[in-house]
């Protein structure tokens, strides 16, 4: 035995699949309510519901793009599930990579069944509104901020022990 963990593999797909069934139902639940351009205010002006159509990437970047960003998202996919079984992550590493597969998932749904991403989650104050999201860009934005605190403690204790053997 070589001591080397195995993955996550329920724990990763789990969640993946979580964050997709969540981003799907939602986006149908919301289409089916609300038409594009109108605007529910959920929390006054800070949070709003407005369907949204991206043909682009993050932030709507390069509109008209479907199906360059649908052939990134596979390989992106791939990525993240060879990673999450070559890297034999630990539980904090499976979930990270399950927030990021189930959101990649989702929108890639949405790019493949309807040539855009239905955003319709719309935060901001006055004219000055954060890009619209949905489920899928929560989960990929909760796999980042997870990979991000993960790296800052993972500096701070190399850090320590760095100052540890110094001292």
């Amino acid at each position: 035995m070589t001591g080397r963990r195995s993955p996550h593999w329920l724990l990763f797909l789990g969640l993946a699949a979580a964050v997709v069934a969540a981003d799907q139902a939602s986006k149908a639940w919301i289409t089916g309510r609300i038409e594009p351009g109108d605007v529910i205010e959920v929390a006054g002006d800070w949070i709003r519901l407005i369907v949204t159509w991206n043909t682009g990437g993050l932030f709507g970047l390069f509109q008209s793009n479907a199906a360059v960003f649908a052939a990134f998202s596979v390989a992106v996919m791939v990525l993240i599930v060879v990673v999450n079984g070559r890297t034999a992550p630990g539980r904090y590493l499976s979930v990270t990579l399950g927030f990021l597969l189930g959101g990649a998932v989702g929108n890639f749904i949405d790019r493949i069944a309807l040539g855009h991403v239905t955003d319709w989650v719309d935060i901001g104050v006055g004219t000055w509104r954060f890009y619209t999201f949905n489920v899928a860009d929560m989960g990929i934005t909760s796999g980042i901020a997870i990979l991000a605190a993960d790296a800052l403690h993972l500096g701070r204790r190399r850090d320590r022990t760095a100052r540890d053997a110094h001292e």
